[in-house]
């Protein structure tokens, strides 16, 4: 009875490992492997194990093209969600090229050896966007576990030198926050934080994060330095942000090009009002933390926008492009 529940589940890991659409299992082959496990069957019981397990949920399918044979169609990544997440993990900055490969190598066995082996050819890694920081797991634990616990941490940051000498070196600052939220973003993940030394949130890089040590200090409470109360809202914190930069947040108005309206609402989501003002240009009032960050993602659109409000905003915008144009 023992060797026949094994069978069964050995059929089923095979099933998973080797078989998809285009390339199904047959009765032989799957006689084959199991005799490499060290049973030996006839393949009506083959065929028994099969409809066991369909009759448990599990949704394995008889075809006879583009051969005759048995392959699992049900999965629970199908093959565009696990290139999804490979590409996800890939492009991410703060995983280090090493985690990256043993990531994208778990994510692989999600689908079979056939669909892994088309996903690899098709995965690139771009290891010189890539962090040295291997603590990066260990860091977004412990921050995790502060944030549910509602400790304080302490760890080091470090940031790069620019040398005059073109000499490599990093300076080492040590920091102690009251942690409330991680967020990633602009294929960074970021710590939203407070130092105790300021009454605002601070944006601080994981993957620039060493030595982390959770203390058996309570957290400050995120309502004494923001605008929430019994939530931090991760979601309305996020989309007044840019770039990251920490700032006052403050209603903005924006005379925009008509062809910036796609790219307004994918910014602020599609609920945002939109004025036209004329045949070539609507306005729009939206929320935003002011900071530099903002200030260059409204210049990165040149001529397209225009601050229309608060006038200390668009002065702020005028000085930085007649401080830019200066430079040539």
């Amino acid at each position: 009875m023992a060797s026949s529940k094994v069978k069964t589940l050995l059929i089923y890991k095979l099933l998973m490992e080797y078989s998809d659409e285009e390339n199904p299992l047959s009765s032989t082959e799957l006689i084959q492997l199991l005799a490499k496990e060290g049973i030996h069957c006839e393949r009506k019981s083959i065929y028994a194990d099969i409809q066991t397990l369909n009759d448990v949920g599990f949704e394995i399918i008889s075809t006879k093209s583009p051969k005759k044979g048995f392959f699992m169609a049900s999965r629970r990544f199908e093959l565009p969600q696990v290139r999804l997440l490979i590409d996800a993990v890939s492009s991410a900055g703060f995983i280090t090229e090493n985690k990256t490969k043993d990531l994208v190598e778990k994510l692989e066995s999600l689908v079979s050896v056939n669909q892994a082996n088309d996903l690899v050819s098709q995965v690139y890694i771009d290891g010189n966007r890539k962090c040295d920081n291997e603590e990066i797991y260990y860091v977004i634990d412990s921050l995790h576990e502060a944030i549910l616990d509602n400790k304080k941490v302490r760890f080091t940051y470090k940031r790069r030198n620019i040398d005059i000498e073109n000499r490599k070196s990093y300076t080492e600052k040590m920091f102690t926050v009251s942690p409330y939220a991680l967020i990633w973003k602009d294929d960074h993940y970021y710590l939203v934080c407070n130092n105790d030394k300021y009454d605002n949130l601070m944006n601080l890089r994981l993957d620039r994060m060493r030595r982390i040590t959770m203390l058996d200090q309570p957290a400050r409470p995120f309502s004494d330095v923001s605008e929430y109360n019994d939530v931090f809202d991760v979601a309305d914190y996020t989309s007044k942000m840019f770039s990251m930069y920490s700032g006052d947040t403050v209603d903005v108005t924006l005379h925009c090009n008509l062809g910036l309206r796609e790219e307004i609402m994918d910014r602020f989501g599609s609920k945002i009002p939109l004025k036209a003002v004329d045949s070539s240009h609507f306005e729009t009032t939206i929320s935003a933390a002011v900071s530099d960050g903002f200030v260059s993602w409204v210049m990165s659109f040149g001529d397209k926008i225009r601050v229309v409000s608060p006038p200390s905003l668009a002065d702020t915008v005028k000085e930085k492009a007649m401080a830019i144009a200066s430079l040539y």
